[in-house]
C-alpha cells in the first residue's frame, strides 16, 4: 500500500493511486462536488485521511469559477470611519469563509474603474464599493454592467445594485434639534461635496429641524472635500461673516479637525464662541477638549449587513430597496447656549450701590 513520502506533502495523484481511481475523479470529487458511488467515495475519503492530503484552494477556486475573496473599495484607509468599516467587513467575510481584499482609491475615478475591472475579470467574487465624489455617468455605467457589487455609504445614481446607507436626514434632524434646544437660532452647515447624496441629505435634515422653530434658519452653508484643509477654509469663511451663525453642524471628522485648528488660532473657543455637532463618531471625539457632540453611525452593522447583501447577490437574489440604518446623537460638551442667551451673574453689593 502506498504511503505518503516524508519529504513532500501528498499530492492529488497520490490520493488517486491509493484510492485506485483517476486523478480527474479525485479532483472533481474534492473540488467540484462530483457524486461518486458510495464505495468509491469511501476509498477516496480514506486515502485523503491516511495521506493527510490538503486540497489546493486555488485549484478549487478555479474549478468553481470563484476566488472566495471579496473586495472592499474605499476612498482612503487613514480615515477612522473606513478603518473601522474594513475591520467589520473582514470579520463578516471570515464568518462566510471568504477573504477580503482592501482597495484604497484615493478617491480617484481611474483607480475606482481599475478595481471594478478586477471584479469583471473575476479576481474577486464581489465588491463592497464606496465612493466620495460626484459622477458624470462614467462610474454609474461601469457599475450597472456588473452584478456582484454593493454600494455603501454614498449613492451612484443610475445603478440598480444593492445599496446600504445610513439615515443622513435623521442625522441632520438630530443635530438641528439639539442645537435648537440649546437656544441657537442661526445655524451653519459645513458639508462634503455638493454632488454627494450624504451632503444633500444631512443639510436637508438640518433644514427640516429648523422649520419647527420660528425665527430659526440655516443661515450659512459651505461645501467641499472631506479634508482638514477644507475644514480650515470653511472656518475662514465663517470667521469673515459679519453675523456669524452661533452653531455649526459638520459633515465629517476631517472637516471638524480643520475647523477646530482655525477656531483655536483665531483665539476663539468651543462652545463659548461656537457650538459644534459633527457627523460620525468613529474618531476619539470624546478625548477632544471639549469632547465633541456627534452623530454616530452603526459602523459594525454597516460591515456585517453589506457582506450579507453581497452574499445574497452572489446567490442570485434580486436587489431590494436601498437599506437605511438609523443613527444616534451622542451628547458631549461642545454645545452650549449662545452668548446672548447665557444667564448673567447677579450683581454684587458694589454693583447694586452704583445703581442706587
Amino acid at each position: 500500500m502506498l504511503r505518503k513520502p516524508h519529504h513532500r506533502p501528498a499530492r492529488v495523484k497520490d490520493v488517486a493511486a491509493l484510492a485506485e481511481v483517476s486523478v480527474t475523479t479525485v479532483s472533481r470529487y474534492l473540488n467540484a462536488g462530483l457524486t461518486l458511488p458510495p464505495a468509491t467515495a469511501a476509498r477516496v475519503d480514506a486515502a485523503v485521511r491516511e495521506l493527510n492530503y490538503q486540497p489546493n484552494r486555488l485549484a478549487r477556486s478555479l474549478s468553481l469559477g470563484r476566488s472566495n475573496t471579496i473586495g472592499l473599495v474605499v476612498p482612503e484607509i487613514a480615515n477612522p470611519f473606513f478603518a473601522h468599516l474594513a475591520a467589520a467587513v473582514e470579520s463578516a467575510a471570515e464568518a462566510e469563509g471568504m477573504g477580503m481584499l482592501l482597495c484604497a482609491t484615493l478617491n480617484r475615478l481611474d483607480r475606482e474603474l481599475d478595481y471594478l475591472e478586477r471584479l469583471r475579470s473575476h479576481q474577486v467574487d464581489g465588491l463592497i464599493f464606496l465612493t466620495n465624489h460626484g459622477d458624470d455617468g462614467t462610474l454609474a455605467q461601469r457599475i450597472a454592467a456588473l452584478e456582484s457589487i454593493v454600494l455603501l455609504d454614498e449613492d451612484v445614481e443610475g445603478t440598480g445594485v444593492p445599496k446600504l446607507f445610513c439615515d443622513n436626514i435623521q442625522g441632520g434632524q438630530l443635530a438641528g434639534a439639539h442645537l435648537l434646544a440649546a437656544g441657537h437660532r442661526r445655524l451653519g452647515f459645513i458639508g462634503g461635496p455638493q454632488g454627494l447624496m450624504s451632503s444633500a441629505e444631512r443639510l436637508e435634515g438640518l433644514r427640516e429641524a429648523v422649520t419647527s422653530q420660528p425665527g430659526a434658519s440655516v443661515a450659512w452653508t459651505s461645501n467641499g472635500p472631506h479634508t482638514p484643509e477644507q475644514g480650515r477654509a470653511a472656518a475662514a469663511e465663517w470667521l469673515a461673516l459679519p453675523d456669524r451663525p452661533t452653531a455649526l453642524f459638520l459633515g465629517s471628522g476631517a472637516l471638524l479637525q480643520g475647523l477646530l485648528e482655525a477656531v483655536q488660532e483665531a483665539g476663539l473657543s468651543v462652545p463659548a464662541d461656537v457650538s459644534l455637532v459633527a457627523f460620525d463618531d468613529v474618531g476619539p471625539l470624546h478625548l477632544f477638549n471639549p469632547p465633541i457632540t456627534a452623530i454616530r453611525q452603526p459602523v459594525a452593522e454597516f460591515g456585517h449587513r453589506s457582506v450579507a447583501l453581497l452574499c445574497a447577490r452572489l446567490r442570485g437574489e434580486p436587489s431590494g430597496a436601498p437599506v437605511r440604518l438609523p443613527v444616534e446623537l451622542v451628547e458631549r460638551q461642545s454645545v452650549a447656549p449662545p452668548a446672548s442667551h447665557r444667564r448673567r451673574p447677579a450683581p454684587g453689593p458694589t454693583q447694586k450701590a452704583n445703581h442706587a
